[in-house]
């Protein structure tokens, strides 16, 4: 069951004031994705520490540098379940996670970072491994 949504909005709001998109239904989800030209970066949020301490932090300090994807979006685990599992689908081949990121060129999935990638990781290390990715993709 989702968490109340006076909980997890600072969550949602840590990101969208930030400029990230939030997707919470799946014909935002086929909208986003529609836009397949160029470079697209899609955070699974969650509730989770490791999103608050780490993914979330990580993704607006990437975010802030001169390379970046084109757009950037956000879904929440555990609170938008259509839209989360939408985005999943049209990440491809991957085991569902959550906290995760998905960079995605021109349609193509080209760098996922797992939550396994996340948890136990400090923001500034996944920020760097963010960066750099977005230095070969975007």
């Amino acid at each position: 069951m989702p968490y109340p949504e006076q909980m997890v909005a600072p969550m949602r709001a840590e990101l969208t004031s930030a400029g990230v998109q939030e997707l919470r239904t799946p014909s935002e989800v086929d909208s986003f994705f529609a836009q397949n030209s160029g470079t697209s970066l899609v955070l699974v949020n969650s509730v989770c520490g490791c999103a608050a301490g780490s993914a979330r932090p990580a993704l607006k300090s990437a975010i802030g540098e001169n390379t970046r994807p084109d757009r950037v979006a956000t879904v929440f685990a555990g609170q938008d379940l259509e839209a989360t599992a939408r985005a999943r689908e049209l990440f491809g081949d991957v085991p569902p996670s959550s906290p995760s990121m998905a960079l995605i060129k021109d349609g193509e999935l080209v760098h996922f970072v797992p939550r396994h990638m996340i948890e136990g990781r400090d923001a500034l290390s996944i920020a760097t491994d963010l960066t750099a990715a977005f230095a070969e993709y975007c």
